[in-house]
């Protein structure tokens, strides 16, 4: 995988208690990672969630669509990648891959699309747009 293949990318590690009876992270914690990851990602765009809520605009996750390829293991090393892409007039979607570090073997593919609102009504999310750089 090339750097230029992806917007942003960060590392992180499997802890023992994200692995099912297997020896497997468990499905769920790939979420967990996903999120994680988006997160981190709108902190380096200087997008803060907390700040946003204030202002009266929430990003809301719309859809998950997670394709499993290949499981970690505890103590496997990993780095969750994204892309983003916006849909419409209130959709920004995040594509992301989670790649084991050591042989960047492709373990999971997703697509989050995420929707602004306010006051639970879908809006266009205003100045997202340019922060993220998808004008």
């Amino acid at each position: 995988m090339q750097e230029s293949e992806y917007l942003y990318s960060v590392e992180f590690a499997v802890r023992d208690y994200e692995c099912d009876l297997q020896g497997v992270v468990n499905n769920a914690n790939y979420q967990h990672y996903l999120e994680h990851a988006r997160h981190v990602f709108l902190i380096s765009k200087g997008i803060s969630f907390a700040r946003l809520h204030e202002e009266g605009l929430d990003l809301i996750v719309t859809k998950v669509e997670i394709e499993y390829k290949y499981p970690l293991k505890s103590c496997d090393r990993f780095f969750v990648t994204i892309n983003i892409q916006r849909e419409g007039h209130v959709r920004i979607v995040f594509i992301q891959n989670i790649f084991r570090l050591t042989d960047n073997k492709l373990i999971v593919k997703a697509r989050i699309t995420s929707a602004a609102t306010k006051k639970g009504k879908p809006v266009a999310p205003g100045d997202l747009i340019q922060k993220l750089g998808l004008e």
